[in-house]
């Protein structure tokens, strides 16, 4: 799979990595996934994009100091603007208003119903990013203890039509699905995340094989978090990159 030509409304469109360290992400990204690192951009505040096979896949800014390393996902939307007052009105709060990035679109972040932070893209130049395939983003997944109103939340802001994997006290989980296959997934994560840690959004990672690529991460001075886990939706495991941020990895078998 390529960059979609036209990405639909309230799927997950961009990622980018606030870093404590963008030389050392750089290297470590680069090294990890075959990603190649264009110069910082001074007109966005020395913005870097990474690309995977002449495509762009992510991207990459220096993190304020009192931010903690993390990977952020953006959905598409049709008027930035207009997303941001049905947040407000559903239960959501503005972090970052609507602001015009040049001719490439218009961003914004709000926490959603649950208190995760999630950005939204709306494309102009930029059409958003590599999905589906080796090295790049495979899935996007939020972890809350807002289960129900978080699904009320990205249906009425984003117009998400879900639709439920299990719906069990055991394993709640949703998912989104488009026309190029499953994007995202929420999971009521009440029973497992730790006190102080708040919702938040996670990317999963395609690689060939998921126990190499941690023995990869080890290497270049990453951390297992999770080890390699074989589940339905294939393996599965999370890591810590050199910085701090963590991120997921999945492969077929």
């Amino acid at each position: 799979m390529t960059i979609r030509p036209n990405v639909p409304a309230g799927a997950p469109c961009w990622i980018d990595l606030m870093s404590s360290d963008t030389g050392q992400s750089r290297a470590f990204y680069s090294a990890l996934f075959g990603w190649t690192a264009e110069e910082p951009n001074p007109e966005f505040g020395g913005y870097i994009n990474f690309s995977k096979d002449g495509d762009q896949v992510a991207g990459l800014m220096q993190a304020p100091p009192d931010q903690p390393d993390a990977w952020s996902v953006y959905l598409a939307v049709d008027d930035a603007a207009a997303t941001l007052e049905a947040a407000k009105a559903n239960g959501g709060q503005v972090l970052v208003e609507a602001m015009a990035v040049g001719a490439l679109g218009v961003m914004g972040v709000v926490a959603d119903a649950g208190g995760a932070p999630i950005g939204l893209w709306q494309p102009g130049e930029h059409r958003g990013g590599l999905v589906g395939t080796q090295g790049a983003p495979c899935h996007f997944e939020l972890h809350t203890r807002a289960y129900d109103a978080s699904l009320a939340f990205y249906q009425k802001v984003f117009g998400w039509h879900p639709s439920a994997v299990s719906d069990t006290p055991e394993f709640r989980y949703s998912v989104l699905d488009v026309a190029d296959g499953e994007n995202a997934g929420i999971m009521d994560a009440t029973a497992f995340l730790p006190a102080g840690v708040p919702a938040h959004w996670s990317v999963y990672f395609a690689v060939d094989d998921v126990g190499t690529a941690l023995t990869r991460i080890g290497e270049l001075g990453g951390t297992t978090l999770l080890p390699a886990d074989h589940t339905p939706y294939g393996v599965l495991a999370t890591a810590v990159d050199p910085t701090g941020a963590t991120f997921k990895l999945r492969s077929s078998s």
